[in-house]
């Protein structure tokens, strides 16, 4: 078994923002965004959340685990449907409270809808004061 994933804690601005101790700043949830892009692409796949317990199943498994805000509960990528995300490379922005997972999507599509990615609509500048979605 691993062992445990210890987070640094957020001593000061410096640290955070200029340290390599990764310290990821949690919400008043519990919870940090995590943006899943494809590793060969580049393509965005689809934005979700992690608590402080899934980030650290994802270092130690290799594969994504997200908190479901719905659901409220932890959610393994794929274990359902057989789309797994491998992580190839976890990014954090320079205050720590946000991420990007470069992932190689298993199994097929990312999204629920069976689609590649999540994101498959443009919103297009407002006319008459209305804006709409073009397929992408």
């Amino acid at each position: 078994m691993n062992e445990p994933i210890a987070f640094a804690p957020r001593l000061t601005k410096q640290s955070v923002e200029e340290g390599l101790d990764f310290a990821p700043k949690f919400d008043e949830h519990g919870l940090i965004a995590a943006m899943a892009v494809d590793a060969d692409t580049g393509l965005p796949l689809m934005l979700a959340y992690m608590n402080r317990e899934t980030l650290a199943e994802t270092l130690q498994l290799g594969q994504a685990v997200y908190f479901s805000r719905s659901r409220q509960q932890r959610w393994h990528k794929g274990a359902t449907s057989g789309e797994f995300q491998e992580v190839v490379e976890i990014l954090t922005d320079c205050d720590q409270d946000a991420l990007i997972l470069r992932v190689r999507q298993l199994g097929g599509g990312c999204c629920h809808t069976k689609r590649q990615s999540c994101f498959y609509r443009r919103v297009l500048p407002a006319v008459d004061g209305k804006s709409r979605l073009e397929w992408v």
